[in-house]
This record gives C-alpha cells, sequence and structure tokens, in this order.
C-alpha cells in the first residue's frame, strides 16, 4: 500500500486495506460503508489523485462532539445526575425550543439550573450554526 499523502489514498481498496487489515479497526464491509459515507457527507473526496480524506473536516466535527460530550459530564457532575438523565432532559428542551444544535441547548438547560456555563460560552459562539444538521 503506497500512501500519496497523509490524507490522499490511491484507491477505496487502500482505505480498507487500512482500516480493516492493518489496523484491524472494523471489517471490510464496515470500512466499505464507512467510505461511502465519508463520500456522501463530504468528508472524503474523490479526484484524479485518489481519495482526499479532508482531515480538518473530520477534527471539527469531533470538536463540536467534544463540546457536547464535555457539557453533558459537567452538567451531569453538577446536578449529581447521569449524563443518561442529561441527555433525557436535553431532549425535553428539543421538543420546546425545536430544531436548535444539541451543544446549544445542553447549555441553556445549564443556565436554566443556575450554573455557571461561562467556560463553554466562547467555544459555542465560535460554533457558529445552532440549527440542527439532522
Amino acid at each position: 500500500m503506497k500512501v500519496k499523502g497523509d490524507n490522499i489514498f490511491s484507491s477505496r481498496s487502500e482505505i480498507i486495506g487500512i482500516l480493516a487489515f492493518k489496523l484491524g479497526a472494523m471489517s471490510v464491509s464496515e470500512a466499505k460503508e464507512l467510505i461511502k459515507e465519508g463520500i456522501e457527507e463530504g468528508i472524503i473526496e474523490e479526484s484524479e489523485e485518489g481519495l482526499i480524506v479532508k482531515v480538518n473536516l473530520i477534527e471539527e466535527e469531533e470538536k463540536k462532539r467534544d463540546i457536547f460530550g464535555e457539557i453533558v459530564e459537567y452538567l451531569a457532575k453538577e446536578l449529581n445526575l447521569t449524563e443518561l438523565e442529561v441527555m433525557e432532559e436535553i431532549k425535553r428542551l428539543e421538543e420546546r425550543y425545536g430544531n436548535l444544535d444539541k451543544k446549544l441547548l445542553a447549555y441553556l438547560y445549564g443556565l436554566e439550573k443556575g450554573l455557571d456555563m461561562s467556560k463553554f460560552k466562547e467555544e459555542l459562539e465560535n460554533g457558529g450554526n445552532y440549527y440542527a444538521e439532522d
């Protein structure tokens, strides 16, 4: 397997080989599905050079997930709830406020409960789009 660059792969087979055989991270069919989803979501682009994995998009998505997880963890700890209970409360807010991003709903839940949410404010302000992308 020859990797043309850190994020450029010569073929789907190359990525499948790395994910399924070299790393053992998933089965061949799971790797195929992951590549298909990556292309559909714009994370992987097919070009003349090969398959280009847009690492910056993956990192942005992970960062979004991380801040939500951090907020949920913080809320659970501060409110003496389980993370599942916090998620249920956020779901209730979603029903009330509609199609808002889960990070923002979690933030609003914390404010509603009187918690100091200032450590998440800047991160959320820089996030931009607060409408869910489902």
